[in-house]
């Protein structure tokens, strides 16, 4: 039976090297994450709606990748990315966002930790807020009862840390 892992997290927590990382290890495909490639390509700043674009097509590739997967699915970003996102951005979210989040049927949730350096990077926005935004993502994933590993560490410790998670549930 497929497993689907969705890597998940603040910002500049390493969520698409581990993503990349772990798929090399178990010989298996992973989905990138979305947005970047959406907002590198905008000829203008980004806005709400522009989020929900992001959402539905994370949301299209992460389902696609599931349909064509056989033991594990790694997915860089997920549902909750773009709802916190669009909370901390905007002080709403998207309905479409809020009612997908439990359609997208992850076995475990690996939320990577904000133990890492910040980075800078012209699309990530809250160096100070790391802190807070893993609270909300500890919060959004208790709250929905979903299945969640938190991984800390740096570089290959970071792996070995998300492979150890992972083998107690693929066994």
């Amino acid at each position: 039976m497929m497993k689907k892992i969705a890597i998940t997290g603040p910002e500049s927590t390493g969520k698409s090297w581990l993503a990349r990382e772990l798929a090399k290890h178990y010989k298996t495909a992973w989905v990138p994450e979305f947005a970047r490639d959406y907002l590198t390509s905008l000829a203008r700043p980004y806005d709400y709606n522009d989020i929900l674009e992001i959402a539905q097509n994370q949301f299209r590739n992460n389902q696609e990748a599931e349909a064509k997967a056989s033991r594990l699915l790694f997915c860089d970003t997920e549902l909750i990315v773009t709802k916190i996102w669009c909370d901390v951005k905007y002080g709403k979210c998207h309905p479409w966002i809020e009612e997908q989040i439990s359609k997208q049927n992850f076995d475990l949730y690996l939320l990577a930790n904000i133990d890492l350096p910040w980075e800078p990077d012209p699309q990530r926005e809250h160096p100070h807020m790391r802190q807070h935004l893993m609270e909300l993502y500890i919060n959004e994933l208790e709250s929905r009862n979903f299945p969640y590993h938190i991984v800390s560490g740096q570089q290959e410790e970071r792996l070995r840390n998300a492979i150890k998670a992972l083998g107690e549930m693929i066994g």
